[in-house]
């Protein structure tokens, strides 16, 4: 009998299911509907039949919560900039081998030293204490960890915040129906129009993603709620063709309306998948265009830093609406409208108050100084500190001259990307007593477990683990 770890020796009372016979039982979560005898796990290893019910595996694990902007998911039309506090967990519904977030999607790499722990109390409470209005369930996949979705979202609207929804969607309609009632914005990663790249590599359908799109997007009541944007990540030598990604395109066109932005994701070779290049960005930039001129009104290139399709323009005049660079999104519209045309974009604009803070800062006096330049295309990091002390940071040329204003974050893991130009790498100063550490993010979605000194060793394009690949 293989050993438990200790994040799978805790069990948690499951949603959806059924009893069959003999004391099998049946998932009803996503679409495999698993049949699982008495004491087996389902295809995603966290979901177990134990004495006859089912139980959760993952219920409060998490890798640590982190503070990053919307931006991150694949979300531009809510709050653009707001910041949002991004949580993943255990597990996955899907086994793509280009994963890159293998190391917690796949439960059987996970390690114990990876995992945090939460209640629902505690994720809403740390979102108050530090002013950030929007929970985004990511990462892996937030499919697989339903129970403990669902009740901390429930609780999060109790308290006034907003729940955002990054999935590849494979996901029962059963689950979507739950959802649909604790939800405000869903970000879907679509990823191919072809069964057959879902049957062959991720192990999944794809009509089932597609219906339950369609099912989001029935849903809508009037004021565009609840918010749906969509995702297609370009996978190196799969899908990165224009036929490929005018297949997403048209059938948004025809499932959906020209209104709904779509995002083209560029792809890092990651996990099982790791002898090809990133996707091409002249591709990328290709299908935008493609996308623009068949009738879609906002389609974005992701993953792209200094690209000016991140931006948004006016669909009527191509005034420029939003400015996004890095996780940086200024707004330039006139209350909701382009201050050209007056055309009204369906975006719905950060809170009046917004949480940012203009205080002009310096650094307090003892503190410790770290420097840490980006690499070619990895220009974000993500800081972690055991403890909610106060870190300062700025943005550094080349030369180590400063090209931003002095910030400052306390919360226990953060994410700073390239905002400037100019910006070659980011100096930290925190309390030598309170030591943080640097992790590498090669996309916006991936949440690295890897420290960025270790990470050095390997390439730049290919994200460097420690954990061995065995049974592939």
């Amino acid at each position: 009998m293989a050993i438990l770890k200790q994040w799978q020796q805790t069990s948690h009372p499951a949603r959806l299911w059924h009893p069959i016979s003999n004391s099998r039982i049946q998932c009803e979560l996503c679409p495999r509907a698993c049949k699982i005898n008495l004491g087996r796990v389902g295809t995603c290893k966290v979901r177990r039949n134990e004495n006859g019910r089912l139980v959760t595996l993952n219920y409060g694990k998490s890798v640590p919560m982190t503070q990053e902007s919307i931006e991150t998911e694949a979300v531009y039309h809510y709050a653009p900039g707001e910041r949002i506090l991004s949580l993943g967990n255990i597990g996955c519904m899907l086994r793509c081998d280009f994963c890159q977030n293998w190391t917690t999607s796949q439960a059987r790499y996970v390690q114990d030293s990876h995992v945090a722990y939460y209640r629902p109390e505690d994720v809403v409470n740390y979102a108050l204490k530090h002013n950030i209005r929007v929970l985004s369930w990511t990462y892996n996949d937030p499919v697989v960890w339903h129970e403990f979705v669902m009740d901390t979202a429930k609780l999060a609207r109790e308290k006034g915040l907003k729940n955002l929804y990054k999935s590849a969607f494979y996901i029962s309609e059963k689950g979507i129906d739950e959802l649909l009632t604790v939800m405000d914005i869903f970000s879907i990663s679509l990823k191919s129009m072809q069964d057959s790249f879902y049957r062959k590599h991720t192990g999944g359908r794809l009509q089932p993603i597609l219906d339950g799109i369609k099912q989001v997007y029935d849903a809508r009541k009037s004021g565009n709620y609840p918010h749906l944007e969509i995702s297609n990540l370009c996978v190196t030598g799969r899908n990165d063709t224009l036929e490929e990604a005018k297949k997403v395109s048209d059938w948004m066109l025809t499932h959906l309306d020209a209104e709904i932005p779509l995002h083209y994701v560029r792809f890092h070779p990651d996990y099982q998948y790791t002898h090809v290049e990133r996707t091409a960005i002249p591709l990328l930039e290709q299908a935008r265009l493609q996308a623009l001129n068949d009738g879609m009104r906002y389609v974005y290139v992701v993953n792209v830093f200094d690209t000016q399709s991140a931006n948004t323009y006016c669909p009527e005049c191509q005034t420029l609406l939003v400015k996004r660079s890095g996780l940086i999104a200024e707004p330039y519209m006139d209350k909701g409208y382009c201050p050209r045309c007056h055309f009204h974009p369906p975006i719905i604009l950060p809170w009046e108050d917004a949480n940012t803070d203009k205080t002009v800062l310096s650094i307090p006096d003892g503190l410790h100084c770290i420097t840490h330049m980006f690499r070619g295309p990895v220009q974000a990091c993500h800081i972690e500190q055991q403890h909610e002390s106060d870190i300062y940071y700025q943005f550094v040329s080349k030369d180590g001259t400063p090209v931003s204003d002095i910030n400052m974050n306390n919360c226990g893991r953060f994410m700073l990307s390239k905002s400037n130009p100019n910006a070659e790498g980011i100096r930290l100063y925190h309390h030598l007593n309170e030591p943080c550490q640097l992790f590498e993010v090669y996309d916006r979605a991936h949440f690295p477990v890897t420290e960025a000194e270790k990470t050095h060793l390997g390439s730049e394009n290919v994200p460097v683990t420690f954990i061995p690949l065995k049974g592939r």
